[in-house]
């Protein structure tokens, strides 16, 4: 069970009646099986600035990353969705889904969006949509669709580290960040004239997923999806882990297992640095004679000074 204690933004502006907005490009459920890993780089220094003046952005990003938990998930298939009525401009379908991790990474030069769909809207918008399965794409360049039309499915093509869906918009050529339309960095007062037709939660970090093992997993098979093996009551170990999003120094990572004799383990932690994604992982050794054998609970939280950004709480069988 996830419960998000942010609160969501009262955006000062959304569309009006008649006017140009977006719906959301995902079949999920925001805050549960996807979330937003990146906004666009409102500062146009080489600085960073999200629509709220935090950092959870890089460098020159002019989209939106809505980001799926891990490979599995991926796999499973995620459709994409025409994100408002309109006429599509252009399709790619033909490159490979691949994780650009090492020096051995295909070579995605003037094709960083990998496959993709791009769509003509009124009043001068299009929007784009990168990084979609290779041979999931099921619309033709010249067909009119519908806001939550289905384009294809989330997938690994392009310049892409993670599982996600990239949501460029554009008005007349010039990038729109849909969070703050106006595009005026006004930091540290925002605007927020907003293009989304629904107002919806915009956490500046938090927790992707939680999951127990009997040691310390890789990071590399938290994102893959396959950390979460469990724990027996004769095993090595029981280690609980954490995997976040946009965690910055001085953040707090509560974590806390609760078993049928109380108190398993528990750890509170300061975060060290800024990070577009981490895990953490705690546990204990299995004491003599085993666990107890029954229902374990892990809570955890990611704190942000007073701001309680996130919370999880996960019940486990241990036989």
């Amino acid at each position: 069970m996830r419960a998000h204690l942010v609160t969501l933004i009262a955006f000062a502006a959304t569309p009006a009646a008649g006017e140009f907005s977006l719906t959301f490009p995902l079949d999920c459920r925001l805050g549960d099986d996807c979330y937003i890993q990146q906004f666009v780089d409102l500062d146009p220094s080489a600085g960073i600035s999200d629509f709220l003046c935090g950092s959870l952005a890089y460098d020159g990003h002019k989209g939106t990353d809505f980001a799926l938990p891990n490979l599995v998930v991926q796999a499973a298939g995620v459709p994409v969705l025409a994100a408002a009525d309109g006429t599509v401009l252009g399709v790619r379908d033909d490159m490979v889904d691949t994780l650009q991790l090492g020096p051995d990474a295909p070579d995605v030069s003037n094709r960083e969006c990998g496959n993709g769909v791009v769509i003509q809207h009124k009043e001068g918008y299009e929007t784009q949509y990168c990084h979609m399965a290779r041979g999931s794409v099921t619309v033709e360049t010249g067909q009119a669709v519908v806001a939550g039309a289905p384009l294809g499915l989330v997938g690994l093509s392009g310049q892409t580290q993670f599982p996600h869906l990239h949501l460029s918009v554009r008005k007349d050529g010039k990038v729109v960040d849909p969070y703050n339309a106006d595009g005026q960095n006004t930091c540290p007062d925002p605007t927020l004239p907003s293009l989304w037709s629904e107002v919806m939660p915009t956490p500046p970090g938090g927790i992707v997923n939680v999951g127990l093992a009997d040691a310390i997993p890789t990071f590399d098979a938290v994102k893959a999806g396959i950390a979460d093996t469990g724990a027996k009551a004769d095993g090595p170990a029981m280690v609980a882990w954490v995997h976040l999003f946009g965690p910055r120094s001085g953040d707090i990572l509560q974590i806390t297992m609760m078993g049928p004799d109380g108190i398993t383990f528990e750890n509170t932690q300061t975060l060290k640095r800024d990070q577009a994604r981490a895990f953490r992982a705690v546990g204990k050794r299995t004491p003599t004679g085993g666990w107890t054998k029954g229902d374990y609970v892990l809570s955890s939280q990611h704190l942000r000074g007073d701001q309680v950004l996130d919370t999880s709480t996960r019940m486990f069988r241990v036989d």
